[in-house]
């Protein structure tokens, strides 16, 4: 016993000597792990910034081969001499050109975005380049978690478009102030435009040119400062007003004036102020509906982004809203977020409720408090260290949570069992700490080191899906580093403190039952040869496993099949197709769908989803074939969004 007596741990030697120190750590420990788990964004999946760069190019009124022979091919010709580049793939239709550019994953998205627009840079520098652009080219960084809107909010009733545009523009301008969301897009309804038909023949008889025209409205319609003057001692401005504010009086404009004979714009043009040719369709349930697609900027909240808009939409209806005007909220993933994270706290806190009842059944009640309260004190350090690294509160990281509760406490088990056993051989408490956690303090590091070491490979895998993978082995390694950090730690403080020795009778237990099987089980295959042929045994049966793996492999899936809240129905016709022809085909099998779905009707309820959103046009492209410009009068896309599972209804259908 002698002999042990000096094996200590300094660490924790210090820790058991300052008891006031580590008490403030652990507070601040429990308190930093409470702010941080408040404050974390939640959101479905991890945000993954790929280093993809998007370079878009609009060139009305010229042809796909044009584009792609004036605008593409110059631009792919210099982006493809950047260093790193994996992929590049283009697309050029009628009057727009966009190049999706991959890169290796070790060029960070700040680098490519660099690179890229200094090549773009040099391609619009040479000669040959199109000077005629109406803008410079678009290059962004592709971010997945901004492409696809976290929830569509849909105006209808019994209102015209007009209206219904003006009071979406109402919510557009207020949800676009939270700093939780990127932007806000609207879809079904158009913009107005001054059409202008001119009539050739009364125009060449006029001797009048388009440019004459053309210049008239620009040269009226417009406001001109004229400098300031000093009034009483005071400057100011002058400013004359000229711009329109009733559109169809452009018909008035004098176009030309020319030995007393006055040319008016309503003589040789007809003027109209009507919507702009149709760029999108947006219904529900097959009824035309205006609708907003709200997009999460990266990094925030979504249950808080989710929640503001809520406060919107009703302090809208209450002071701004008309009492008839339907508001409803589809695709709303916040829904699913609130679920998850709801169901994984869940499991969380049961699994410490079990964790303790088995620590209970083995170590006894006081014993297994000591274990257990590693596991909070763990979380809670865990949480402290991923907010701190700007970690958000996703699928992964809960699901890695729950599978490092029952590790948590394997370094608190060894550490209070041993010192208990030394103070149940008489030893006193104070020594029995010291020298209990200094015994094990190397192997559980040790044992904790062998674990984590499985899991930094993981870290280190390439890839979109390495980087959607990779917050599981940085959680549970984090987590499996601060159940040390609380074994070797703050545990060592507690039990110095407040554990007691319990003497219990000499009664047959359950556990004494489990141990003598154990030790009978021993002593028969320790005996004779016999270790010879469990050791060869369990070699043969390893190749046996290995051979059956081979001769029957298992079925093998990127992931689970779970059931499907959504199921989007991408449309995509021939490059040309008119957005009118699109639209009308897009309601057939919208009608079809919805026809297939009124047998889960009951009651004129359906049970099984709760919206089918059609969408026409603008915004249609599936995100998994990357970032999509331009219009797409060819494209369309069907929401159907299914109601929760646990609430999900089951008939017998007969």
């Amino acid at each position: 016993m002698s002999k042990n007596k000096n094996i200590e741990f300094k660490l924790s030697s210090w820790s058991i000597s300052n008891k006031s120190t580590v008490a403030v750590i652990t507070f601040i420990v429990v308190l930093g792990g409470l702010l941080s788990y408040t404050s974390m964004p939640r959101e479905n999946f991890p945000e993954i910034i790929v280093p993809q760069i998007y370079v878009a190019t609009p060139y009305p009124g010229n042809s796909a081969l044009d584009v792609e022979k004036l605008i593409t091919k110059r631009l792919e010709k210099e982006i493809n001499a950047i260093s790193g580049v994996d992929k590049i793939t283009s697309t050029s239709i009628q009057g727009y050109s966009s190049i999706n550019v991959e890169f290796n994953f070790d060029i960070s998205p700040s680098e490519a975005l660099q690179k890229v627009k200094d090549k773009v840079d040099v391609a619009m520098a040479d000669k040959d380049f199109p000077k005629d652009l109406p803008t410079e080219p678009s290059i962004t960084e592709m971010n997945f978690s901004e492409q696809m809107p976290i929830m569509n909010i849909n105006l209808s009733g019994d209102f015209s478009m007009d209206q219904l545009k003006d009071y979406a523009e109402y919510l557009e301008d207020e949800i676009e102030e939270l700093t939780e969301i990127s932007g806000v897009d609207i879809r079904g309804v158009q913009e107005k435009e001054l059409e202008v038909a001119i009539d050739l023949y009364k125009m060449q008889a006029s001797k009048i040119s388009f440019n004459d025209i053309e210049n008239a409205i620009a040269f009226e319609n417009r406001s001109i400062s004229s400098g300031d003057i000093l009034e009483n001692g005071t400057r100011r401005n002058v400013r004359v007003v000229g711009e329109y504010k009733d559109p169809l009086s452009v018909k008035n404009i004098v176009v030309k004036y020319e030995n007393g004979q006055i040319v008016y714009l309503r003589d040789i043009a007809d003027v109209q102020f009507k919507e702009q040719e149709k760029q999108s369709y947006a219904r529900e349930y097959s009824q035309p509906v205006v609708m907003l697609d709200v997009k999460k900027r990266s990094g925030q909240n979504l249950l808080n982004a989710s929640t503001k808009i809520d406060e919107i939409i009703e302090k809208a209806k209450s002071t701004v809203f008309p009492d008839n005007l339907v508001i409803s909220k589809t695709n709303d993933q916040s829904n699913d977020t609130r679920t998850m994270v709801a169901d994984l706290e869940n499991s969380i806190i049961l699994g410490v409720i079990l964790v303790i009842a088995v620590l209970y059944f083995f170590l006894g009640f006081r014993n297994a408090l000591f274990v257990g309260i590693a596991i909070p004190l763990s979380m809670f350090l865990s949480f402290t260290i991923l907010g701190f690294l700007g970690v958000t509160l996703n699928t992964m990281v809960l699901f890695s949570l729950v599978i490092a509760l029952g590790m948590l406490v394997d370094n608190g088990i060894v550490v209070v069992e041993n010192v208990y056993r030394l103070m149940d051989e008489g030893v006193p408490r104070i020594e029995a700490a010291k020298q209990g956690v200094g015994e094990v303090a190397w192997p559980i590091i040790a044992s904790t080191a062998t674990t984590l070491a499985a899991f930094f490979p993981l870290v280190l895998w390439d890839g979109i899906i390495g980087k959607f993978m990779q917050w599981l082995p940085i959680t549970l390694i984090i987590v499996l580093s601060s159940s040390l950090f609380v074994a070797l730690i703050i545990n060592p403080m507690l039990i110095s403190i407040y554990m007691k020795v319990v003497r219990k009778e000499n009664k047959v237990t359950f556990i004494h039952k489990l141990e003598a099987l154990y030790e009978k089980f021993l002593g028969f295959a320790l005996k004779g040869r016999k270790p010879y042929g469990i050791v060869i045994g369990t070699f043969v049966l390893l190749f046996v496993a290995a051979g059956l793996m081979y001769i029957f492999p298992p079925k093998v899936l990127f992931f689970p099949n779970t059931e499907a809240k959504q199921v989007f129905v991408f449309l995509e016709y021939p490059i040309g197709t008119d957005i009118e022809e699109t639209n009308r085909l897009s309601k057939r099998i919208e009608n079809d769908i919805e026809n297939h779905l009124k047998q889960y009707e009951k009651n004129g309820e359906n049970f099984l989803v709760t919206s089918v959103i059609g969408q026409v046009g603008e915004g249609t492209s599936d995100p998994s074939e990357g970032q999509s410009g331009g219009n797409t009068p060819n494209k369309a896309r069907i929401t159907i969004d299914f109601v929760a599972f646990t609430f999900t209804k089951f008939i017998l259908l007969k």
